[in-house]
């Protein structure tokens, strides 16, 4: 681990960017070149105390989940990523294109989308970062580990997976879980994260193991309407827009409700109802 020179590369990449770029408020006051500490350990999701001491030479080696939030709080770039990693002293990430890394230009879009329900997930439906309106709709979903991880598997293994969405809704949505990640598992191959969801689910699940033999392909959404069941605010009718990064086989997914609707009334409620824990 190279403190001065991980220090120093911490402190450089803070000073670039401007609050604009991460959606918040200059403000007359400002002084600061760049963003302060706070903010960005706000931004990575950890303690101020941790990043500063990290920052002045005195903290302790960094994990890879501590210096992967960093490198998408600062807004880092995939070389500057693995620079990152390897003066903390850690190997590299996996570069190949389904990387957890979320792009800069994805997380810019992202900070500005502060006020309002939104996700990036992965192509095997695991959620890499959201936006607090997005936690207090849908719960916390960056916190799972392992194959729990990917939303898919939890709704085949896991029944409180399924509470956020209606009863009648989830046969349908079983089949769109399940002809997605066969696409997936048809490009990463049997060897891939994706093949071994698809082991531990034709192990656990017999719906999965049903809806799998159909080998249904290419189902299609109809429209962009999604129902949500919120535990205080009921029931949730709302449209899902989709952003794909193609390069890193990520999406971009933002909650709307339509203008004077009673959905749209509730999503204005999410910053008083507070974060939503997950297994709800």
């Amino acid at each position: 681990m190279d403190r001065a020179q991980l220090a120093d590369f911490l402190r450089t990449r803070r000073e670039a960017l401007q609050p604009e770029d991460v959606g918040l408020p200059r403000g007359p006051r400002r002084r600061t070149r760049g963003l302060r500490r706070e903010e960005i350990a706000a931004l990575c999701g950890m303690s101020t105390d941790y990043y500063a001491r990290i920052e002045q030479q005195r903290g302790p080696m960094p994990s890879e989940p501590m210096l992967a939030a960093l490198a998408r709080g600062l807004h880092l770039s995939l070389d500057e990523r693995d620079h990152l990693f390897r003066m903390a002293g850690h190997n590299t990430p996996s570069r190949s294109p389904h990387t957890d890394h979320v792009s800069p230009g994805m997380m810019r879009i992202l900070d500005r989308l502060h006020d309002t329900p939104a996700q990036v997930m992965s192509s095997l439906a695991e959620t890499l970062v959201q936006t607090r309106p997005a936690v207090a709709l849908v719960g916390n979903e960056t916190d799972y580990t392992g194959m729990d991880r990917s939303l898919v598997h939890r709704w085949f293994t896991d029944p409180r997976s399924r509470r956020i969405h209606p009863e009648a809704d989830h046969p349908a949505h079983s089949r769109i879980f399940t002809a997605e990640l066969r696409a997936v598992y048809s490009r990463q191959g049997t060897d891939s994260r994706a093949g071994r969801i698809v082991d531990a689910l034709l192990e656990r699940s017999e719906e999965f193991v049903a809806l799998w033999s159909a080998h249904e392909i290419g189902i299609r959404r109809e429209g962009d309407g999604k129902r949500i069941q919120h535990p205080e605010l009921g029931l949730l009718e709302l449209h899902c827009q989709i952003l794909h990064d193609t390069d890193r086989a990520q999406a971009l997914l933002v909650y709307t409700a339509t203008p004077g609707t009673e959905s749209h009334e509730k999503l204005k409620l999410l910053s008083v109802v507070g974060d939503r824990q997950p297994h709800i």
